[in-house]
């Protein structure tokens, strides 16, 4: 089993977006440009990819005209980090049932359970130490495209996928991912990994459009609540899809 951590065991994504719009909008103000982001518009566009992509993608969409070094990108991405971790710290529940699904296959003993994330492996150990989840997976088993990679290489690309299943001695056909995002999905997807789609940490107007990007992204099947995912793990098994 392996495991996206932001808004698929954790409820992280609005906090983390808060906390990035902030710094993006500081960075904007600092080079005497305009516009500015909320949260929920930076979520929409760039859920599951790295600040570095983000800032690059805003740059070039919106046609801002400044110059920043990788090393000056390299570090607003550390503070971003920083201050979503302390958000995280404060606010963070993890998912509606996750924590009952978890302790669920423990006990079933049948599954290898890893975590398999676009964020840095702090905010990561964070989030599953904040709310309790980190007892079910082991910290070397937690893999990161921000740090498990060098170079870093952000979801849709498969690398952390690809970089997991070695660590784990593992094939695709041997596992499922679960994931809430177009580009995780698509990452796991090309890795040759079936994916169960989680849409039941979208609002409920959300989630029916978000049940379609992931099918479109190359989900096998979608659940919306944690409750359904044995039912949706069973199909997937029994090669119902």
């Amino acid at each position: 089993m392996l495991f996206d951590c932001d808004n698929t065991l954790v409820l992280s994504e609005c906090l983390a977006f808060e906390a990035c719009a902030d710094l993006v909008n500081e960075i904007l103000a600092s080079r005497n440009i305009k516009d500015r982001f909320t949260g929920p518009q930076l979520q929409q566009d760039f859920v599951g990819q790295s600040f570095q992509n983000m800032m690059s993608s805003l740059k070039t969409n919106y046609k801002y005209e400044y110059y920043m070094s990788e090393g000056e990108l390299n570090d607003y991405a550390n503070l971003e980090d920083d201050r979503v971790i302390q958000k995280l710290e404060q606010k963070l529940k993890p998912c509606v049932g996750v924590k009952e699904e978890l302790a669920r296959l423990v006990t079933a003993g049948e599954y290898h359970m890893s975590i398999v994330s676009g964020s840095s492996l702090q905010r990561i150990y964070t989030s599953i130490k904040s709310t309790s989840l980190d007892r079910y997976f082991s910290k070397e088993e937690v893999f990161s495209a921000a740090d498990s990679l060098h170079p870093s290489i952000s979801k849709p690309d498969p690398a952390v996928y690809l970089h997991s299943l070695m660590a784990l001695g593992k094939s695709p056909e041997e596992c499922v991912a679960i994931e809430d995002s177009r580009s995780g999905a698509m990452a796991a997807t090309r890795a040759g990994i079936k994916v169960i789609g989680y849409v039941g940490c979208y609002e409920i107007g959300e989630q029916d459009r978000m049940r379609e990007v992931l099918v479109q992204a190359g989900c096998f099947v979608i659940m919306d609540h944690w409750k359904n995912f044995e039912i949706c793990l069973g199909r997937i098994q029994h090669g119902d899809v």
